[in-house]
């Protein structure tokens, strides 16, 4: 049994409650947009990722540690490459993401867990960054 929960962590259920009261909508964990975003508003093109500090190498700074391998004290090699590799993933999704034209926001679990409200200003706020660059688009296409 997974004891490490992919989907629906305490911090998103936290953002999606805060968002939802909003009036904000999204869609879940869309598996077609690459890296699979925790949220998606399709429609404005704009991904949300809540990410685990210990899983996407935030945990060390949170500790006051020097660097990531300080933070390990056994099976380090292995640890840092993973949390590594995590990182590295998670820039490529956001390169890739930022190519096809979408907005992209990430936020750390403890952002969230510590402010919520501060985090849903941060994704609102890109959700009407997002809606006038949309209406921006739509302007430029339109035949007036």
């Amino acid at each position: 049994m997974r004891s490490n929960r992919a989907k629906d962590t305490k911090p998103e259920l936290a953002l999606r409650r805060a968002l939802h009261a909003r009036g904000l909508r999204y869609r879940l964990h869309a598996a077609d947009v690459p890296g699979r975003p925790d949220l998606v508003i399709r429609s404005l093109r704009l991904a949300v990722f809540i990410d685990g500090d210990f899983w996407h190498g935030n945990r060390w700074r949170l500790r006051g540690l020097a660097r990531l391998e300080d933070d390990f004290h056994s099976n380090r090699a292995f640890w840092v490459a993973k949390i590594t590799r995590n990182v590295e993933r998670d820039r490529a999704v956001n390169e890739r993401l930022a190519a096809d034209d979408w907005t992209v926001v990430r936020v750390w679990e403890s952002d969230v867990l510590r402010d919520v409200d501060r985090v849903a200003d941060l994704v609102e706020e890109a959700i009407r960054s997002a809606r006038a660059a949309a209406d921006g688009r739509v302007r430029n296409l339109s035949v007036e």
